[in-house]
């Protein structure tokens, strides 16, 4: 088996480098050379998390570029889903589903084979994945077209998953760039996910070396979001530093599963978004009555590796730990659902409203709903909703 590093092609997922993941070719492997890859698993002691559950009952929208549903790692766990783009790339053409099929490997993979041994394995492969097509993968030959449609996919998607049946919400993508600000669609849609007890998770964003640059929609209140590190639990230089971290999971050298049914390594915060995504499923299937504010404490308290100061702005609160916090939730009483406001103790601060000067001349237009979808769909779909790390 070759090994899975080699030549980056040009950026397939540009489109998500807010929490993207860069990819990596390799040939065709044979898939328990794949598994023996998957050093994630043992780091984020998933057998032992596997002794309660596997993520049974719990649906997790993967809210992206679309998922392979035939996919032999995910064959069975993927429900129907929703396209809000409405155009590109479709099913069987390279430009469309590489992104979030590797999410959704990430979070529910099941692998395939005797004893389901080949393949990827996810966090909770037991949970179901909701699709929610928003983005275009970057390689999408209608990319150009983007900048002439709907802009609002990723707030309508969240609302979408939320009516639809998700208890976890996965954000691998953001803006990260110059011009990026809080969307209030995007802020509302993601409190009344909250109201509905979904859990939201996103991806920190990839501008560590580039000036780490608040994204979005990690900084939106209530939102769990995650930074990279590496198998020794230090962060990952492309991995954002801010106000917003909340934990850190795996985000190098991360083995994906592709719609071509071959494998890749990776980087990126979107893997680490998806990581905690399969953590949250498998709190969530152990204890269902939790809201989101209790499942991100418990996240922050049980996690491992934690900075010297208790947290800090490129680890959050330390290294995700999904046995400790199902340990730790059954100690725990369910609250009533609150939701979160900028300032509420949970979730932190929120936004700076005021951080970027130059953004209403096409800031207002979103204001208005799905009127105003048409002119900022570059954002939504391409600068705005990058996935983060994406090499491949």
């Amino acid at each position: 088996m070759r090994p899975l590093t080699g030549r980056r092609p040009a950026a397939v997922l540009a489109v998500l480098l807010a929490g993207t993941l860069v990819l990596l070719p390799t040939a065709p492997a044979h898939a328990d050379g794949i598994r023996a890859r998957q050093w994630s698993l043992e780091a984020m002691h998933t057998a032992q998390a596997w002794q309660t559950t596997k993520g049974a009952g719990v649906t997790v929208a993967v809210l992206d570029t679309g998922v392979e549903a035939d996919h032999p790692d995910l064959e069975g766990n993927v429900l129907t889903g929703e396209d809000l783009v409405g155009f590109g790339a479709s099913e069987g053409d390279r430009a469309w589903a590489r992104h979030g099929t590797a999410m959704a490997g990430i979070i529910a993979g099941h692998g395939h084979g005797p004893g389901n041994a080949d393949g990827v394995m996810g966090i909770a492969p037991e949970a179901k994945i909701l699709p929610v097509r928003v983005i275009l993968e970057d390689g999408d030959p209608s990319r150009a077209k983007a900048r002439s449609t709907r802009g609002n996919a990723l707030a309508e998607g969240i609302r979408w998953a939320a009516d639809h049946g998700a208890d976890v919400i996965n954000l691998s993508l953001g803006d990260d760039s110059a011009s990026a600000h809080p969307e209030p669609g995007e802020d509302e849609a993601i409190q009344y996910a909250l109201r509905k007890g979904v859990v939201v998770v996103a991806s920190a964003g990839n501008g560590g070396e580039k000036g780490d640059r608040i994204s979005y929609p990690a900084a939106y209140p209530g939102v769990i979001a995650v930074t990279a590190v590496d198998r020794y639990g230090t962060r990952a230089p492309f991995s954002t530093r801010r106000w917003y971290a909340t934990v850190s999971a795996p985000g190098v050298d991360v083995i994906i599963a592709d719609p071509d049914h071959k494998y890749y390594e990776g980087w990126g915060t979107s893997a680490a978004a998806a990581f905690v995504s399969g953590a949250v499923a498998l709190v969530k299937a152990a204890h269902p009555g939790l809201t989101p504010a209790q499942v991100k404490r418990l996240l922050e308290d049980t996690a491992r590796n934690a900075p010297a100061d208790g947290r800090d702005d490129s680890r959050g609160f330390g290294f995700i730990d999904p046995a400790a916090a199902i340990e730790a939730a059954g100690r725990l009483e369910p609250e009533g659902l609150k939701s979160a406001a900028h300032g509420d103790r949970y979730f932190g601060p929120g936004p700076d409203a005021t951080e970027s000067d130059d953004t209403a001349d096409w800031a207002a237009p979103l204001a208005g709903g799905a009127g105003g979808v048409l002119l900022v769909a570059a954002v939504v779909l391409w600068r705005g909703r990058r996935t983060h790390g994406e090499d491949y």
